[in-house]
């Protein structure tokens, strides 16, 4: 296998990371390990199931993966590398992303799945994704897409957050960083705050208490988009085996309950603030060596199985809990009753092909269709501009 090394320095860490695509396959997996753990009743072990629990930390990565790379051409254009990005061509390609597969997975669960079915509002909550704020409308084999909500929601504030730090440009670019680290310190107190919401709605699903996760993402895109050359967090990103520990620390710290109790138990603020803090750390250490480490390898995350284990992460995370639905009553197993391993494998065996052919069949599809709209619209425009140009006969 090619050992791939992370000899940029910081500031031409632009275009496709392959380690990234990687990192976003394993914590995919992560997320569905946690889930079959849960569902298992595998979190009560001792020690192992407390860890498998606190695998909802990938979600952590997840947010940070999207914070860098979505923030990364407005940290690029406040130091002049490039144009502002413009808010139609994002929106139109998040939503070419993210849609389309994903309200098949809606439509799909809420018809064939037995329990998951629903009223209007049900399909409606679900396929507009706001059901983290419409009562009861996390339902089986969906009730992950609460992250996904938050994820949009981020989405259609980043925009805005752009515009916000638009003043922070040229020599003030500095003080970007500083910024981004001050709003996820205070973001941290979002539980805190006196918020009266429905029963069975949750302020803790509600985007503003994980801006840390993409703050994380946020400052190494900063940090990468920094042209003066060697700087703190490169010297540290550099050091990949020191953030590898800490990170582990971190996650240790995690399984605790000083982040909350495994399971359904609603956290108290503090422990809610105590585990983003910690998934913050984590998503930081993982990821900012892959973007800014001079020297790093990526041997196994830059890898032919992990690119495709990250091509395939949406599928897997939008299918599994509608796979391991499934599985539960052909293997005759009951929720709950143990066999955590044989219902991890058979449940990742049988998603991995699901998500494939819903990156194959759809993802992939809309993504080309997308790209090849927009080069049609750019040479007609450039025709255009062309024709405008040339003399007419008339004229010469």
């Amino acid at each position: 296998m090619t050992t791939v090394q992370n000899d940029r320095p910081s500031g031409q860490a632009s275009g496709f990371v392959p380690a990234l695509e990687g990192m976003r396959g394993l914590a995919a997996v992560g997320v569905l390990l946690t889930h079959v753990a849960f569902q298992t009743g595998t979190t009560s072990v001792p020690v192992i199931g407390a860890a498998l629990g606190r695998l909802d930390l990938a979600v952590a990565v997840f947010f940070a993966l999207s914070g860098f790379l979505l923030w990364r051409p407005h940290a690029a254009a406040a130091r002049g590398l490039r144009s502002r990005p413009s808010t139609r061509t994002y929106l139109l390609h998040r939503a070419a992303r993210i849609l389309p597969a994903y309200w098949l997975v809606v439509a799909v669960v809420l018809t064939l799945l037995p329990g998951a079915g629903g009223g209007v509002r049900l399909w409606l909550a679900n396929l507009t994704l706001v059901q983290v704020f419409v009562p009861l409308t996390l339902t089986e084999g969906m009730t992950q897409m609460w992250s996904l909500s938050v994820e949009v929601a981020f989405y259609l504030l980043l925009p805005l957050i752009g515009l916000a730090m638009a003043s922070l440009a040229g020599a003030r670019a500095r003080f970007r960083i500083p910024v981004i680290l001050a709003v996820s310190v205070i973001s941290l107190g979002w539980t805190f705050l006196p918020i009266a919401t429905e029963a069975g709605v949750n302020i803790e699903n509600w985007m503003p208490g994980y801006l840390a996760w993409f703050g994380a993402g946020m400052i190494v895109a900063e940090a990468a988009a920094n042209t003066a050359g060697d700087s703190v967090l490169v010297r540290i990103a550099s050091r990949r085996w020191l953030l590898t520990g800490v990170a582990a620390v971190a996650f240790a710290v995690s399984s605790t309950p000083l982040a909350g109790e495994q399971g359904l138990t609603t956290p108290a603020a503090w422990q809610f603030a105590m585990k983003v803090l910690l998934g913050a750390v984590v998503a930081f250490c993982l990821i900012a060596p892959l973007v800014l480490g001079v020297g790093v390898r990526t041997r196994w995350l830059a890898g032919p199985f992990a690119l495709t284990i990250g091509r395939w992460s949406y599928g897997i995370f939008i299918w599994h809990l509608a796979v391991l639905a499934v599985v539960f009553p052909v293997l005759g197993i009951a929720p709950f009753d143990g066999q955590f391993l044989v219902l991890a494998g058979v449940t990742l065996a049988l998603t991995l092909p699901v998500a494939a052919a819903s990156y194959a069949l759809v993802e992939e599809p809309v993504r080309v269709a997308l790209r090849r709209r927009e080069d049609r619209r750019r040479n007609g425009g450039i025709a255009a501009s062309a024709a405008a140009a040339t003399p007419s006969s008339a004229a010469s």
